[in-house]
């Protein structure tokens, strides 16, 4: 290291060997894993000697008060050659490490001295052999070629570090990247900032102020949000000026604010009321009237108070950078802006519900939620009761018993309305669930969730199913007890087994049920499980779980520069996914192209046509999209499975399969990218797959069973004219939709907001729903329903509890229990080789999207459709916001 005398005056040696080595420096012995703290340098040069017999070795130098350039390391070997290495300059308080390996230099290392010198070409004198060696140019060049390539990474780090630069907070040091705003180098030292119009997902507007700081010898304050640092800045958050000007840009926003609190729904979790009380002063020199804005009716949703607007315009930023809708906006300015539609329009989105967690005031609030419940009452999480219920031991397990009351409290679960999987709160009271929030993940939803997810929750009250329903003799279900209602479902399947037994499992089951069902179907002889949703079976169909994933993951959407869309409208399929596609097409100029019929998609994208002769022609290379594909670095081919409930699903996987695989032999990327993806729309279709079932139900319309196990298929893809007169249907599910009344016995079950549950979503993640409420009555849950029936019909299912349910889990798909976790799956050859061994053809009709408008969104499921608010959503859609306009308490 060549050190000018005088100029360092701490330096620190962190030498870390191996026990029973012996470091020393001038003469003073180091212990292992030691530090040596220099307090001077003196002008003679310095010597570190590793006696370490070919052991690693590792020299860290911290240097304090240097200048640039000023420091060199230098690495000497003794017994082969003479050498003095100069690596990259370094920055104040930075690191600069060397770690000798004797297999990496070639050469046998029985002793290594590492000197600090006064020059690179200095000599250093030390005992080797009897032998006094100098360090010459030619051995320096050659050890800095070697150091070149061995040492890539280090030197890349130590460039890094040189980047940073030095800025203090309040008199605290922080080291933060070039472009850092005051705002986040303050929030890396943990100081918080306050703010209203600043938000970390959305483009940084400045406009309210409140983030004012005071930066050492500026004329006057900056806003933190937007202003980067710079060098050495000293930025005081706390000083008098600072506190001054929040107190005045708090002054001025309260001087239009009514005095709503007691009646806003934003009290409580609003962030007005909390930087007010802190940084806020207590009175105010403002007299004059405050002013009044009318309200607007931007649909059926969102509740405005325009009134309370600070004018942050999150809301505006949010609708036009995420959502991919220009429908809000501000008119006037000064005192005369407002935040609105302009003309009288419906806010339609998707997303809409989002701008109703990031308004930071009560100008922006949920309709359906109005004056229900406050913020601290849904906190606690205590729960207490015993079993109140007539559920008789015999036929349930010792643990059905039933909570018979609660406290309110917020409950971390997962949404079941798609197959996304978005992370979710469950804020519920008195038993009752309030409101769905969304919850950070940043591998799924971010911090978005869709608007059926938050609002459809009222349809878990509406046509709900209470209690056991048999048919009677005129052909009415008539409610019955348990016992009456087992001992039927028993009887009947006594009596029938094999083949003449069958199952069709929905949308919304969850994976414990289905390895439940399935192993009670397995135990009467049967093994015709089936879906509602189609996939492909033939080639290999299901038995390569990379043929029916989204392998390229939600997320890693943001790292593809091409998307190709195949029969699929995720903008309404998936939401959260269609967000991501649109933050990487306006981040990372993301090209997109579809197949299939025209969408109005949040982003542009080149539509190459509606037919399959499309997709034929990219496959076998003659469309000019062929070299788009060829010229892309990370391409990706998502296929909607909407495209798989036709005739020729097979001949559409093998196309896209091909595409998928030419994409990825041109575009030279590695291996561990997945070019092909599935894209699902229910939640329980890739748990089935990989528990086993058959997608689809042509089996069971080939061979009708005499016994028909409806488990929540309410999808209607069997009606009761499909099946013989005497075939025997029960169902069970938790809304009476479409599959109860065709049923002769209708057994109760638990929605996913009143259960402890397993689902994995399109990516192949599993996740768990949490129980937040009790189900309804004498319902429960459908995996000890159907170990009830086990019990009861003599093939006992060897498992009681939830615990014993995952373990089986575990046995059948070790995947499933993996929560949160993806598995790596790549068998896109075989799948491919499979797949074209099957002669299908193709067929002319177009690729059409079930979902192809925001109408086909907000009803899909047996919740949604039994949602009021939902209902209005679609009307409003249909007619406007004014045919659901509702008057206005406040």
């Amino acid at each position: 290291m060549s050190l000018s005398a005088g100029t360092v005056k701490v330096i620190e040696l962190a030498v870390r060997t191996r026990p029973g080595d012996e470091t020393s420096w001038m003469g003073r012995r180091i212990a292992p894993r030691g530090v040596l703290r220099v307090r001077s340098c003196a002008p003679e040069p310095r010597a570190l000697t590793l006696a370490n017999s070919g052991t690693p070795t590792r020299l860290s130098v911290s240097r304090r008060g240097f200048a640039k350039n000023e420091c060199h390391l230098s690495a000497w070997q003794p017994e082969a050659v003479n050498a003095n290495v100069s690596l990259l300059p370094v920055t104040d308080d930075a690191s600069l490490s060397l770690s000798l390996y004797s297999a990496m230099l070639r050469l046998p290392l029985s002793q290594a001295l590492l000197g600090l010198a006064r020059h690179p070409r200095a000599p250093i004198p030390t005992k080797s052999h009897g032998a006094c060696h100098s360090i010459t140019l030619v051995h320096t060049l050659h050890l800095l070629f070697f150091f070149f390539f061995s040492f890539s990474a280090a030197r890349t780090t130590a460039t890094a570090a040189s980047n940073l630069i030095e800025v203090f907070v309040d008199g605290q040091p922080v080291m933060v990247e070039p472009g850092t705003t005051v705002l986040q180098a303050c929030e890396k030292l943990g100081v918080q900032i306050p703010r209203f119009c600043y938000h970390e997902r959305l483009s940084v507007a400045g406009n309210c102020r409140m983030c004012l700081v005071e930066v050492e010898k500026a004329a006057k304050p900056v806003a933190a949000c937007a202003m980067p640092v710079m060098k050495g800045w000293n930025i005081l958050t706390n000083s008098e000026k600072t506190r001054k000007a929040r107190e005045g840009v708090m002054e001025f926003l309260l001087a239009n604010h009514p005095l709503d609190c007691p009646i806003c729904d934003q009290g409580g979790e609003c962030d007005l009321q909390d930087q007010s009380m802190m940084f806020g002063s207590d009175r105010s020199r403002l007299t004059d009237s405050k002013r009044a804005v009318e309200d607007k009716n931007i649909g059926p949703l969102i509740k405005t108070i325009m009134t309370r607007c600070i004018q942050c315009t999150r809301c505006i930023r949010f609708a036009s950078e995420v959502a991919g809708v220009d429908d809000l906006g501000t008119t006037g300015r000064g005192n005369e802006m407002q935040v609105g539609t302009y003309v009288e329009k419906m806010f339609m989105s998707e997303l809409s519900g989002n701008v109703i967690d990031i308004c930071p005031v009560g100008a922006l609030t949920s309709k359906p939620y109005a004056f229900t419940a406050r913020p601290w009452e849904t906190r606690y999480s205590t729960w207490f009761g015993v079993s109140t219920d007539g559920v008789h031991a015999q036929h349930l397990p010792g643990d059905l018993t039933v909570v018979s009351s609660c406290r309110c409290r917020k409950t971390e679960s997962i949404d079941v309305l798609d197959a996304v999987g978005s992370n979710i709160v469950v804020s519920t009271r008195g038993g009752e669930v309030m409101r769905i929030l969304p919850r950070l993940n940043e591998d799924v939803n971010e911090e978005w969730i869709s608007d059926k997810t938050r609002f459809a929750y009222d349809g878990l009250k509406r046509q709900r199913l209470t209690q056991p329903l048999v048919k009677n003799a005129s052909g009415q279900l008539v409610p019955t007890s348990w016992e009456n209602a087992l001992l039927q479902v028993a009887q009947v399947l006594q009596d029938v087994q094999g083949h003449n037994v069958a199952a069709i499992v929905g949308g919304l089951v969850d994976a414990e049920a289905l390895v439940a069902l399935k192993d009670l179907l397995n135990r009467l002889d049967s093994d015709s499980l089936c879906t509602e949703e189609v996939f492909p079976m033939a080639g290999a169909g299901t038995d390569l779980r990379s043929n029916y994933l989204l392998n390229t993951r939600i997320a890693g959407v943001e790292e593809a520069d091409l998307l190709l869309l195949v029969g699929t409208n995720p903008r309404f399929e998936a939401p959260l996914f269609n967000a991501r596609i649109r933050k990487s097409w306006l981040h990372n100029e993301l090209q997109v192209a579809l197949i299939g019929s025209p969408v109005d998609l949040s982003y542009t994208y080149n539509h190459l046509g509606e037919s399959t002769q499309v997709l034929q022609e990219i496959a076998s290379g003659r469309h000019p999209f062929c070299q788009v594909l060829k010229q892309a670095k990370k391409p990706m081919v998502v296929v909607g499975s909407a495209s798989f409930q036709r005739d020729d699903a097979t001949a559409i996987l093998a196309a896209v399969s091909t595409i998928a695989q030419n994409a990825k032999a041109s575009s030279g990327v590695e291996d561990s990218w997945k070019v092909l993806n599935v894209l699902h729309r229910v939640a329980s279709q890739v748990a089935a797959l990989d528990l086993g079932y058959k997608a689809g139900i042509e089996a069971i319309r080939k061979n009708p069973p005499k016994v028909l196990f409806l488990l929540g298929a309410d999808g209607g893809c069997v009606t009761r004219q499909d099946l013989p007169k005497d075939c025997f249907v029960i169902y069970q599910g938790h809304h009476g939709d479409a599959g109860a009344p065709m049923a002769d016995v209708v057994l109760p079950g638990a929605a996913y907001t009143e259960k402890n549950g397993t689902y994995v979503n399109t990516e192949g993640r599993a996740q768990q729903t949490r129980l937040a409420v009790t189900p309804p009555g004498i319902a429960r849950d459908d995996w000890k329903i159907i170990r009830a029936i086990s019990e009861v019909a003599g093939v006992l299912l060897p498992y009681d509890t939830l615990e014993d349910v995952r373990n089986r889990l575990a046995e059948v798909s070790p995947n499933l229990v993996r929560y949160n976790d993806v598995e790596n799956c790549n068998y896109f050859k075989q799948a491919l080789e499979l797949s074209q061994s099957v002669n299908q053809k193709l067929l002319p009709s177009p690729l059409v999207p079930t979902q192809l408008t925001i109408r086909d969104f907000f009803m899909t499921d047996p919740i949604s459709r039994a949602s009021q608010t939902m209902a209005k959503c679609v009307k409003a859609a249909t007619e406007g916001a004014q045919a659901v306009e509702e008057p206005s308490i406040c």
